[in-house]
């Protein structure tokens, strides 16, 4: 018997031996392992930045580093990325003519990527520039998908001129709905989407946006069937999605639970960092970030029925303890010197040129974003834009204003550069960002001022702040009628009743410019804020363009050179008065009557009207119950 029991036990040892052996081989043959590597919304941000913990963050050198140690850790890793590549710093300006953001990206060993709403800001045919230089520099490029936002066809409306170019140039690139990768055995079918948010954001963008849902749904059944058809096997399906998420909120939320067959979505577009992917079904919903802050890696296990488990997942950081890779950083400063040469020399300034030292703390972009209240960022910009439009016409501007969602980065301690500035006033349409000179009645005016106080809570980027008036408003007061005081605020600080019926001659950006005219629109019809000319008349959205302030040379007016040279002009420091915010814009909450009635408008009054007859009928039929009742008691 125990003869018997060793034999027993030599085989049973023998056994696990070779089961062990063998497992690689069974893996092999089976479940594989795949990495998947992306970021999203990089906006032009080559160069690091300053972090707010006095780090910094970002920097394509450092991010080239990481991927570099990743693909050798994964060889077959894909590299990814979910739009809005371009449009925040400086080497934007070569977008047009030198395609930077597309001919790094390729020889970073970027895949595939598609396209977000900002790579729309130089419009259509600036858009389509960039894709022709792109193709035409001869430089590695990575695939661009795009399912779902596309230029009118011909015979369709809106067709002309401006969408031939860029059907040419899409073609010219080789823009696909889907591509079709292979890595290390395993198949992966990558598809770009555009969202309705995003589309919002690309009001001159000149394409048609499809439904993403059903256009994700006919692009993944596409890609599957091409997969199965030439290669016999099921893709990894990845969407590259330009829509944004929050939690278990949003677009590509929706996206995930809509749609069958997709494995995974890198989500673009809100800037959301993704601690852990959140999952939907059989659907991976990962986000890492903006401007490079973060290299997302996710692995996963994909068995050859195509089901596909997330087995680990992680967001890389991209600080200042991670090395430069050499090549790149050395590109990047032939970029540089380009982006020196061919813009900033136009206006005497260079890229790390100090304008000014900051002793102050500005706001950071979520203090700008988070709570209702008067910045002194939000001041220095409307201050130098009222400043810089005053230099070049000669003309008083009566208000200068700008929104939380234009501005893009704080003005840092220390010295403060001109790229600086370039990156917290990169956002622009058509170009870097002009200011325009416009006229609104005094009722607009106040408006403009009631967008600020009622709209921003239901969308954070439309916070304002103004130069060249002063007004309060109280959260707890009706919507569109929060605001209880308003003034116009001169130089000296007298102050001057709004007359609703004067002109005034108004400055801000152009994005900010088309944003008010949309106001009717986004709020129902229930406000309305109209654009005009010194004669009063009524400007078209799409005609801002023709009232860009120009210097007395012609040169328009940027908004990033209007702080930049507003900044310069101090004398080397900041000027004292920004150390704290001078009471132009009080928020309160109080549920005193008195102030909740203070200024009352048409709102309120149709408010207080609707709650007196729902009184008055609570009362009549009170009374009635009442006298029913007492009617039964008596017949008793």
């Amino acid at each position: 018997m125990m003869q018997f029991l060793k034999r027993l036990s030599v085989l049973v040892l023998a056994g696990l031996v070779c089961l062990t052996l063998l497992l690689p081989a069974f893996a092999e043959a089976g479940t594989k392992e795949i990495t998947v590597l992306f970021t999203h919304d990089l906006h032009s941000h080559l160069l690091p930045a300053e972090a707010e913990d006095g780090g910094e963050y970002g920097g394509y050198a450092r991010l080239m580093t990481v991927i570099r140690e990743q693909k050798q850790a994964h060889p077959d890793a894909l590299l990814l990325d979910a739009g809005d590549f371009s449009m925040g710093s400086l080497f934007q300006t070569a977008y047009p003519s030198a395609a930077i953001e597309l001919r790094i990206m390729g020889a970073m060993g970027y895949d595939v990527t598609t396209f977000g709403n900002h790579e729309f800001d130089y419009l259509p045919q600036g858009f389509a520039a960039m894709l022709n230089a792109a193709r035409e520099s001869g430089d590695p490029l990575p695939a661009i998908v795009d399912a779902n936002y596309l230029p009118p066809r011909t015979g369709e409306e809106g067709y002309g001129n401006d969408a031939a170019v860029v059907w040419d140039a899409l073609e010219h690139y080789g823009v696909q709905d889907y591509v079709i990768l292979e890595r290390g055995g395993v198949y992966f079918a990558v598809l770009g989407l555009m969202g309705f948010d995003s589309d919002d954001c690309a009001p001159n963008s000149g394409m048609i946006l499809s439904d993403p849902v059903q256009a994700a749904q006919k692009t993944v059944d596409a890609a599957r069937a091409e997969c199965l058809k030439s290669y016999g096997t099921e893709p990894v399906v990845i969407a590259l999605s330009h829509s944004g998420t929050s939690g278990g909120q949003g677009e590509d939320y929706e996206l995930a639970q809509k749609v069958k067959g997709i494995h995974l979505i890198v989500s673009g577009h809100s800037h959301t960092v993704l601690e852990e992917p959140i999952r939907v079904g059989d659907t991976y919903l990962v986000s890492a970030g903006e401007y490079g802050k973060y290299l997302g890696v996710a692995q996963m296990d994909y068995a050859p029925d195509g089901t596909v488990f997330m087995t680990d997942f992680s967001l890389v950081p991209i600080d200042e303890t991670v090395p430069d890779d050499p090549e790149t950083a050395a590109r990047v400063e032939l970029f540089k010197d380009d982006v020196e040469q061919k813009y900033l020399s136009r206006y005497g300034m260079t890229f790390d040129q100090v304008l000014t030292t900051n002793p102050y703390v500005f706001d950071d972009t979520d203090a700008v974003y988070g709570y209702a209240h008067e910045s002194t960022l939000g001041n220095v910009f409307s201050d130098a834009y009222r400043w810089a439009v005053e230099r070049a016409t000669g003309l008083d501007v009566d208000v200068a204003l700008t929104a939380s969602g234009v501005i893009r980065e704080t003005i840092p301690l220390g010295d403060v550069t001109v790229s600086d500035i370039f990156n917290a006033a990169s956002l622009g349409v058509g170009t870097e960002g002009e200011l325009v000179g416009i006229y609104l009645t005094g009722a607009d005016l106040k408006n403009v001022l009631e967008v600020d106080a009622s709209v921003y809570p239901l969308m954070h980027a439309a916070q304002l702040f103004m130069s060249g008036v002063e007004y309060s408003f109280n959260t707890n007061r009706m919507i569109f009628n929060k605001v209880d005081y308003a003034r116009l605020r001169m130089d000296d600080g007298t102050l001057a009743e709004i007359d609703e019926d004067r002109l005034y001659f108004v400055t801000c950006g152009m994005y900010m410019g088309q944003m008010l005219g949309s106001v009717k629109e986004s709020s129902f019809g229930l406000l309305s804020i109209t654009p005009r000319d010194g004669e009063g008349n009524p400007i078209e959205t799409r005609d801002l363009v023709n009232y860009v302030v120009r210097d007395a040379d012609g040169n328009p007016v940027k908004e990033w050179y209007a702080i930049a040279s507003y900044l310069e002009q101090m004398g080397g420091t900041v000027n004292a008065r920004y150390a704290a915010t001078d009471g132009r814009k009080v928020v309160y909450s109080s549920w005193n009557p008195a102030k909740l009635l203070r200024g009352a408008n048409k709102f309120t009054y149709v408010l207080l009207a609707v709650l007196l007859v729902l009184v008055f009928l609570i009362v009549l039929i009170v009374r009635a119950v009442a006298r029913r009742i007492k009617r039964k008691q008596n017949q008793k």
